[in-house]
């Protein structure tokens, strides 16, 4: 089945409740995502106060805090009105200044050379056309500016555990059902051979593993199904690691030609 990413639309906060259905996102994926950042940041001598970001398919700004919280001047754009409505509250609740706009990653609503830093994680296996989304994120990217991304291979195991086992398998799953679709996931090679092709050079890419081992987390979605782990608490559980495994997800940069990083 197809993607579907009308999910991303429906009434209510979808992101931010401890069982909320995408809440998991948080506590799972954004301590190896910021770890990254980090590592990056650091190899490239980059700070990120006062730098423009785009939080590209932001959807409730479960990222987009993090990075403003590191001092970066964030833009969030997603085409779900919805989950930018719930974005922008709870941004002000927090305090924080996040720019949100509306907004398709295949012809986003932004001028030329406009950030020094693009973020498109958890995005790429979603959208419908791979090419004009690289393409118009390197557009709005500054000569020398950095690109991060993380997304899903396809391998047998990223359909076994994303597709099987968290939203097909009645016993396991607690994802929405259609969130992915295996024939959207991305080969590491085929993703960086279409940043090349649009101006983005990549400098690496890592994997992302869950630090808990496989019978420990078939026994947390178990817990997690009978009510006893919120879904928040299943992603502290389930909280992924920087890993050399790449065969279900990874996390990557690369640069704009045209510039140096370290300029930026």
């Amino acid at each position: 089945m197809p993607v579907d990413n009308t999910i991303y639309d429906r009434p209510g906060d979808l992101w931010w409740g401890d069982d909320s259905p995408l809440s998991a996102i948080r506590t799972a994926l954004n301590p190896g995502r910021l770890e990254y950042v980090g590592r990056v940041s650091a190899s490239l001598g980059i700070d990120l106060k006062g730098k423009t970001v785009l939080d590209l398919g932001c959807g409730g700004g479960l990222l987009a805090e993090e990075l403003a919280q590191l001092g970066g001047r964030v833009t969030g754009v997603d085409p779900a009105e919805a989950s930018l409505a719930v974005a922008r509250d709870h941004a002000v609740s927090g305090g924080l200044e996040i720019e949100y706009q509306a907004g398709s990653g295949e012809a986003l609503p932004l001028p030329d050379a406009s950030f020094d830093i693009v973020c498109c994680c958890d995005v790429l296996e979603h959208v419908d056309d791979l090419e004009k989304v690289i393409s118009e994120s390197s557009r709005v990217l500054k000569p020398g500016g950095l690109y991060l991304y993380d997304t899903i291979n396809r391998t047998l195991r990223s359909r076994l555990v994303l597709v099987k086992l968290l939203q097909e398998w009645s016993w396991t799953s607690f994802m929405p059902p259609d969130l992915h679709d295996w024939h959207q996931f991305i080969r590491p090679t085929e993703l960086v051979s279409s940043l090349e092709r649009h101006g983005l050079r990549s400098l690496g890419y890592a994997g992302l593993k869950p630090a808990a081992g496989p019978l420990a987390l078939l026994r947390f979605l178990r817990q997690q199904k009978r009510g006893r782990l919120t879904a928040v608490e299943l992603g502290e559980r389930a909280v992924m690691k920087l890993s050399r495994d790449t065969s279900i997800l990874y996390i990557g940069h690369a640069i704009k030609d045209g510039g140096l990083c370290r300029s930026i």
